[in-house]
């Protein structure tokens, strides 16, 4: 597929790599409460997972300000421990504007009408319950928060910490976040773990497709285990997964 690089898109990727030079090696809270309040003000919301290291971003953010939107993706494969502990978390965080969307029935309908297209075609299973849906709801942005980390697995290593994807520019705020890190902040700020964790659940997705994560494995190796496939599709930009910001 051949890629056209507009002038729109240039002049996104030269913002996105002149806000990861500014914000460089400043502390996460601080580049959130920037771009919430002065560079993408109206205009940014945070993608959230509510799974294994999720609490620490939605706390951060809710800190800054919890009118800020926030778009949960329930593809209608995930555990019932997610779900509730989405739950959790918005009571106990106080999130005001928790989106919860869903991919729409018409699509699920003609491309997974008995529920198993996890097991036959994982990518299109995952482009109707995931990547269509999560496209629609960011129509209203100009930029979204993402808790992706460098070290989670090979595939994230090289992230910038702001990012271009289609018209968007995302922000990496934890990128160079540990998991000693996400065990510091979230003791400090008394923050509940996602039920799974406990039980090695390391990365949280869909049901169907994630397992516990052994001994010596990277977080998300429990994710699609066993395939070739280790993104959903979210995150890719013409068919290839978005690596940097420059």
């Amino acid at each position: 597929m051949t890629v056209f690089e507009t002038n729109r898109r240039l002049e996104l990727r030269d913002r996105a790599a002149g806000l990861s030079q500014r914000y460089a090696g400043r502390p996460a809270q601080e580049i959130l409460a920037e771009v919430i309040r002065t560079d993408f003000a109206g205009s940014i919301g945070l993608v959230s997972s509510f799974g294994a290291d999720s609490a620490v971003l939605l706390h951060m953010v809710a800190e800054v300000d919890p009118y800020v939107p926030v778009i949960f993706l329930n593809t209608l494969k995930h555990f019932p421990e997610t779900l509730a502990y989405r739950d959790d978390l918005v009571a106990r965080l106080g999130l005001c504007n928790t989106q919860t969307i869903t991919p729409r029935p018409a699509s699920v309908q003609a491309d997974d009408p008995d529920g198993s297209l996890y097991a036959r075609n994982p990518d299109l299973c995952c482009h109707v319950r995931k990547t269509l849906p999560m496209m629609a709801a960011l129509r209203p942005f100009s930029a979204w928060i993402t808790g992706r980390k460098q070290g989670q697995a090979d595939t994230r290593a090289e992230m910038a910490l702001f990012e271009t994807q289609d018209r968007w520019i995302k922000v990496n705020t934890l990128m160079g976040w540990g998991p000693d890190d996400v065990a510091t902040y979230m003791q400090a700020h008394d923050l509940p773990p996602h039920p799974l964790k406990d039980q090695g659940f390391l990365s949280v997705g869909c049901a169907p497709c994630t397992r516990a994560v052994k001994p010596g494995e990277d977080a998300r190796a429990g994710r699609w285990a066993d395939s070739d496939k280790t993104e959903c599709g979210i995150h890719f930009e013409n068919g290839k997964m978005v690596r940097g910001g420059g």
